[in-house]
């Protein structure tokens, strides 16, 4: 029985590598200097985003658009939604789902999610008319 005592669930070695590489991970966290910090602290200007993200994207989208030119794009159309400008919205995400803009989001996860957000505003603006109509 103390064969089995010996190989029992206590036994277990331990590596010490894991330990090392939580330092290192803090360390790369941590790898700009103060100085570095400073200089890039100066030249940072905030972005305020006041609902006109739309005006600023060009359509419609190059074939070879990048991940983040689609991510500008889908953004806009949030803001929109956000701020209730919903017609604005299903418009702006319509012109993004015709032609070459079309042909740049074919593949990408925004496609379904921005026809989502055109089926949606144009309820919500039915619903808005609707309402205002009574």
């Amino acid at each position: 029985m103390s064969d089995l005592e010996d190989l029992g669930i206590l036994n277990i070695e331990v590596s010490d590598a894991e330990d090392t590489t939580a330092a290192e991970k803090k360390a790369k966290r941590t790898g700009q200097s103060e100085e570095e910090f400073q200089a890039v602290r100066k030249t940072y200007a905030t972005r305020v985003q006041n609902g006109n993200i739309y005006k600023h994207i060009k359509l419609p989208l190059r074939s070879n658009a990048s991940k983040m030119d689609v991510q500008e794009l889908l953004h806009a159309v949030e803001e929109l939604y956000f701020f209730r400008r919903y017609q604005e919205a299903a418009d702006f995400a319509a012109q993004a789902l015709q032609g070459e803009s079309r042909a740049a989001l074919d593949g990408d996860e925004a496609l379904p999610l921005l026809q989502k957000y055109e089926a949606k505003c144009r309820a919500k603006q039915q619903a808005l008319d609707a309402r205002v109509a009574m």
